[in-house]
């Protein structure tokens, strides 16, 4: 049954041909995301960060031709790879989906003139898109002007609580490149601001949001772990000669977490984090 609707989900997408593996995987994670969620057939989503759409698409499926998601992103049509966010939103949207789903891109959702009517919204979803922000103020003022919007907030984020060694790689890419992305005023990394689990139920809470519900969610398949573990040892180099105005001491305890890292991924290999995940209203 459930393979049934990945393999529905993944023919839609921009990797169903030569990513149709990883694809797959991906979106088995998301339907585990919206059946804690517990969102309903027939339901309006408005979406955060929506990215490629791995979660809209699942969204959309689950909530069926009687219910709609907007999927919203700050990012460019242009930005992304292997398909471009305008590439993947596009060719979503012409699928058998796509009558249920709108994406809009370069939203900034903390501008004035961007609004919607109270309640619009039975659900708000940010899925792995936290860590995207500039920083915890920004969180903090999206929750709270997102708020009046919808009924309820759901909610998934990497969680910094390892349960395995082999999640250690993980953990500590996302550690170093947090160190070097505080010393940037601009980015368009992956890791902007780190946030633990404690952190985001205390910005939700501070928001006026109250969380209801919470978990954590296994999904050992995911290849995040291994795309951010080697995306830090290949851009630390390039990272590092951009800043000029990181103390020396500092950089070295980068260099040395760097030999860490490189040590770790011999020894225990690497599982990607799990997912904290909650819901709020």
């Amino acid at each position: 049954m459930l393979q049934a609707k990945i393999d529905s989900v993944v023919k839609c997408m921009t990797s169903n041909n030569d990513m149709s593996n990883i694809q797959s995987i991906q979106t088995e994670h998301r339907f585990k995301l919206v059946e804690f969620w517990n969102i309903k057939e027939g339901s309006k989503v408005l979406e955060i960060g929506c990215g490629q759409g791995d979660t809209t698409a699942v969204l959309a499926y689950t909530v069926g031709e009687n219910g709609f998601v907007h999927g919203i992103d700050n990012g460019s049509r242009d930005y992304g790879s292997p398909s471009t966010l305008g590439e993947a939103a596009d060719h979503l949207q012409n699928s058998s989906l796509g009558r249920q789903i709108k994406m809009d891109f370069e939203v900034d959702v903390l501008s004035p003139q961007f609004n919607f009517p109270t309640k619009a919204f039975d659900y708000i979803v940010l899925s792995h898109c936290s860590w995207y922000l500039s920083s915890t103020d920004e969180l903090n003022d999206i929750l709270k002007k997102i708020k009046k919007w919808g009924k309820k907030l759901c909610f998934a984020e990497w969680d910094t609580r390892i349960s395995e060694i082999e999640q250690y790689p993980h953990l500590l890419s996302i550690l170093i490149q947090a160190q070097y992305e505080s010393f940037k005023q601009n980015s368009e990394s992956n890791i902007r601001t780190l946030f633990t689990p404690n952190d985001l139920k205390a910005i939700t809470g501070s928001a006026g949001w109250s969380v209801i519900d919470e978990i954590t969610i296994s999904s050992p398949d995911l290849q995040d772990g291994k795309w951010e573990v080697y995306k830090t040892i290949e851009d630390i180099d390039i990272e590092l000669s951009k800043i000029n105005d990181m103390p020396a001491k500092f950089k070295g305890l980068i260099q040395s977490e760097m030999k860490m890292l490189e040590e770790s991924i011999k020894t225990n290999g690497i599982k990607p984090l799990s997912i904290f995940a909650f819901v709020a209203e």
